[in-house]
């Protein structure tokens, strides 16, 4: 019975022997320093330059669309698609500059890995304008990255002609030589949608608004887009002061990540909706259960609200629906922690999912169909996914001893065994949440960020599922040391078209970018903060030499 209790995390041990020891409670600290106000600018500046020639790059080495493509033909703009190398080579430079900027950000967001918290942090203004200055150019370039963008449009298109997305594909639904379907990646003209149906109920008002005209449909999802990073901003400074940590050092890792602006906000993710909704809803309804007063009146319609708007993010994708289980356990300890308040707990968020899930595929005429085709991206072999990797590679050696390619039986073992993991890993967060030793949103992250990982198909964009909540609980370097590395590297070797380049193109890129990003760290070696600066003076440290925004 005891082993049993410390398997579920009934009798866990200590905090510093669990989980727990990811985070740290993280004092604020004073406005920069003249010195650094000025470096700071000068990052901001460097990063707006790599964001602007990402933009310009992408005309010709972005993902753009086979029709409509409005730099066709046109003398300058078309330029770029007829000089791929060079394209290539300016997103890649600029894509680096975004990242080293982001690096050096760091600096004044959580201080060195040397020295820990900074003496300083820059302001939550100063943070805010600077991811804005990033996001503009990105906003207004063609989509990067990915080409997800173009099947949200033809499946939005096909709801929107009153047929099932759910059971057909656009090559089926719109005809192969439909412009959207032309459009979409040879891989998914088959294939139903595997989103939920509020996306699709939304996508369908996009598409009754611009009908086939790509260019304004993709702006118009990208939009979608900015109201979920919105969702995120606003979300996860006041979720990490809930969880004692710096508001800006949360927004630099989890709303400043490079993985954020190029893939949510360029390669116009949906997973920005849902993130941002989910967040949204975790801080309503966890403001209403940790407030001091009784669960009556204005805090339970926030208690009702939050679990609402998490309940409508799963309705986008279905892994948000994870983050009421966590706000379940914080309502049932809330209630006194016993079998009775859990049970009572977990019957009114199941009643408000039920709810929320029956409105929103009633409304949208898209019924429950969805659950058929959340399988859909799993035919997809990823590189990214530790279950996927292990079958592909056994496979691999099969072959090479010559008894065969097992791949496919292998992944029929190891992704089931990984499901488990994933769930027991669930399990034990909840618990602890329920027993109190774990905060709600560190548990959530770390459960996202096991599913993540363990899940049978990882595309890029998924990290930032973990990434974000975790950016707002841990604190130590055993957190953010690898996912600051695993952020910044993944950023870097993708392709922006989406797809791949030929082997030389690439090559001769990568070339360009590298000696051109070492010459640009030589000739700024002077004003950005390339190496660790020696500590100030107590003079500098005075709040009315440096007061006031940048």
């Amino acid at each position: 019975m005891s082993a049993g209790r410390r398997v579920l995390g009934l009798d866990a041990p200590s905090a510093n022997h669990t989980i727990a020891v990811l985070h740290d409670d993280e004092r604020e600290a004073p406005g920069l320093a003249p010195r650094e106000l000025i470096q700071l600018r000068y990052v901001r500046l460097f990063g707006a330059t790599g964001a602007v020639m990402m933009a310009i790059g992408a005309l010709g080495a972005g993902a753009q669309p086979v029709l409509q493509n409005p730099t066709q033909g046109v003398r300058l703009l078309g330029l770029f698609a007829r000089t791929q190398t060079s394209s290539l080579a300016i997103v890649m430079t600029g894509t680096v500059m975004v990242v080293l900027a982001w690096l050096l950000l760091g600096r004044f967001a959580i201080g060195s890995t040397a020295s820990g918290a900074p003496l300083r942090r820059l302001s939550r203004s100063q943070l805010d304008r600077t991811i804005l200055l990033w996001v503009i150019p990105l906003t207004i370039a063609p989509p990067m990255f990915s080409r997800d963008v173009y099947s949200y449009l033809a499946q939005s298109e096909i709801t929107a002609r009153g047929l099932d997305p759910y059971g057909i594909g656009p090559a089926q639904a719109l005809g192969v030589d439909h412009v959207l379907t032309r459009t979409v990646p040879t891989i998914w003209r088959d294939t139903p949608a595997p989103y939920g149906p509020f996306f699709l109920w939304l996508g369908r008002a996009i598409s009754e608004i611009t009908g086939d005209n790509i260019v304004v449909g993709i702006f118009m999802h990208r939009l979608l887009a900015l109201i979920g990073v919105g969702l995120i901003v606003w979300a996860l400074p006041r979720l990490a002061r809930r969880c004692g940590v710096a508001a800006v050092s949360a927004l630099w890792l989890g709303a400043a990540n490079p993985l954020l602006l190029f893939h949510l906000v360029s390669g116009v993710h949906n997973e920005a909706l849902m993130l941002g909704l989910m967040l949204a809803g975790m801080e309503i309804a966890l403001s209403a259960i940790e407030s001091t007063d009784r669960l009556r009146g204005i805090n339970l319609v926030l208690l009702l609200g939050g679990c609402s708007v998490i309940a409508l993010s799963s309705t986008i994708k279905i892994p948000s629906l994870i983050a009421l289980g966590f706000v379940g356990m914080a309502l049932a300890r809330r209630w006194g922690g016993t079998l009775r308040a859990l049970i009572s707990a977990a019957a009114l968020l199941l009643a408000v999912a039920a709810a929320v899930t029956l409105l929103v595929s009633s409304a949208s005429h898209l019924g429950i169909g969805w659950i058929h085709t959340l399988g859909t991206a799993n035919a997809v072999r990823s590189w990214m996914s530790l279950p996927t990797s292990i079958g592909v590679i056994t496979g691999f050696g099969g072959v090479l001893l010559g008894i065969g390619d097992h791949t496919t039986a292998v992944l029929s073992l190891t992704r089931p065994i990984a499901a488990l993991v994933a769930a027991f890993v669930t399990l034990r967060m909840l618990i602890a949440v329920l027993t109190g030793r774990l905060h709600p949103v560190g548990a959530l992250g770390v459960s996202l960020g096991t599913l993540v990982l363990l899940f049978p198909v990882v595309q890029p964009w998924y990290l930032l599922w973990g990434v974000i909540p975790l950016a707002a609980w841990a604190t130590t370097p055993a957190f953010r040391i690898p996912t600051i590395a695993a952020s910044s590297i993944v950023c870097v070797i993708l392709m922006p078209n989406g797809a791949e380049f030929q082997p030389i193109t690439i090559v001769q890129a990568s070339i360009v970018t590298i000696v051109t990003c070492v010459l640009l760290i030589v000739l700024t070696r002077n004003v950005l903060p390339w190496r660790s600066q020696p500590g100030p003076d107590q003079s500098a440290l005075e709040p009315t030499a440096y007061a006031g925004p940048s």
